[in-house]
């Protein structure tokens, strides 16, 4: 399997931010993709695309050191992932596929308890970040009640609460309705155009320019 990218920035330090370097990944007998390069700086999106099968959730998980690359290394402002852990992870936000919303608690209260475990916060109230993901009203219901697209929505909303300056987000739209991926992608652009960065897996456009948003693709 081969991968492609385009708009990549050349202009990005290759120590500051985020750099992938020959990166390989089989799973069994197949190689899913091999010799990956890119490179991603304050203020810049990624976009991950590709064929299901084709390696998009393992080349996030790898991203966020949940799994080790089979050739090549992830650099975080210029160190090995693996030799800056603790420090690259506390600049790090990831949503994968499995949300991790307690079904027990409301929204406010997976927020808390989100809260109470992050490295930083910063001024925005629990009930302004549930508002801006849209669930305004919901905020003290069970989260069990809540449609899937409304937890997607309370785990999306960690990512206001505990600012981090790198998101990797795993299909950051599933089951959410077309006024809520409206709020989720002003979410993520603003993050961008404010310095943040972004590495996603999405069939849904971004609203940034080419400025701002690149594309990897894993090509079978």
């Amino acid at each position: 399997m081969t991968a492609s990218t385009s708009a990549i920035p050349q202009s990005v330090s290759v120590d500051k931010g985020l750099e992938v370097c020959n990166l390989g990944c089989s799973r069994e007998d197949r190689e899913l993709f091999s010799g990956l390069n890119f490179r991603l700086s304050s203020g810049h999106a990624i976009q991950i695309e590709g064929p299901n099968g084709s390696g998009k959730t393992t080349l996030l998980r790898m991203l966020c050191g949940l799994r080790l690359p089979d050739e090549g290394e992830i650099l975080w402002n210029g160190r090995d992932i693996s030799e800056e852990r603790s420090a690259f992870l506390s600049n790090l936000s990831y949503i994968g596929h499995a949300h991790g919303v307690k079904g027990e608690l409301t929204p406010l209260e997976n927020l808390r308890v989100s809260q109470a475990m992050a490295a930083r916060n910063n001024s925005l109230s629990l009930d302004e970040a549930l508002e801006r993901v849209g669930l305004f009203g919901f905020e003290d219901a069970p989260s069990r009640t809540l449609s899937a697209g409304q937890r997607r929505r309370v785990a999306l909303a960690r990512l206001l609460i505990n600012p981090t300056p790198l998101w990797i987000l795993d299909e950051p739209f599933t089951a959410i309705d077309i006024q809520g991926q409206k709020q989720i992608e002003t979410m993520i652009t603003d993050h961008v155009l404010n310095g943040g960065m972004a590495i996603l897996t999405s069939h849904h456009p971004l609203d940034l320019s080419e400025d701002h948003l690149s594309s990897v693709k894993l090509c079978t």
